[in-house]
């Protein structure tokens, strides 16, 4: 019976399967990249907001602490987006007649809340207490970055489950003595793993690595 295929189907056969195979891992990986990157999660991109509001101008210039504005970033899960109210007890007086405050003073005399986009929007099957984390030692620019820097403030973490994870499983990396959590400043000295360990005990911090820790 005479040969079907030639000697150099054998070469295509296994140059295709190469081919597929190398093909399918580039496909993986490209995903794999895709939803890690800044279009994905979102990081590095100032959000539009109704009054461009400078965390740089406020915290950074003017030195006022994050919890004259997120006023119950102790107490709840939540840290609290100011209300109008706040913003006027300066710009009464300070910038009054400005052009971008206009959104501020129609809040104000309307009573309607200024609807502000938010930065950091975790998905809703996504817990997080504030509270628990600030009063434990975490500084807020652990998660939100030097916001003294930022003229519009964006997202500076990617805030995927490996980030949170890597902070979960090994909190001596990151915990700060509690006096320094607002400090945006705050570097981390050069024996952090050694102080770290004493503050994990000190404060009684816990691994909460399980699923319901953060899903709920």
């Amino acid at each position: 019976m005479p040969q079907v295929f030639n000697q150099s189907s054998n070469f295509l056969a296994r140059l295709t399967l190469i081919g597929g195979a190398a093909t399918a891992a580039a496909i993986a990986l490209v995903a794999f990249m895709l939803v890690r990157s800044d279009y994905a999660t979102g990081a590095n991109t100032p959000p539009p907001q109704p009054v461009p509001f400078s965390h740089k101008h406020h915290s950074g210039g003017d030195g006022i602490d994050c919890r004259y504005c997120h006023t119950s970033v102790e107490e709840s899960y939540y840290a609290g987006i100011p209300p109008t109210q706040t913003c006027m007890n300066c710009h009464n007086q300070l910038w009054a007649n400005s052009p971008n405050l206009a959104p501020v003073r129609d809040s104000w005399q309307t009573g309607q809340p200024i609807q502000w986009a938010r930065v950091h929007d975790l998905p809703d099957f996504v817990y997080f207490n504030h509270s628990i984390h600030v009063t434990k030692g975490i500084g807020c620019s652990t998660c939100h970055g030097d916001v003294t820097q930022m003229q519009l403030t964006w997202q500076d973490k990617p805030l995927t489950m490996t980030w949170c994870l890597d902070c979960h499983s090994q909190p001596e990396k990151y915990v700060r003595p509690k006096e320094a959590v607002y400090d945006m400043a705050y570097q981390a000295p050069a024996n952090q793993i050694e102080l770290g360990h004493r503050l994990v005990r000190e404060y009684g911090i816990e691994s909460k690595l399980s699923c319901s820790t953060c899903h709920r």
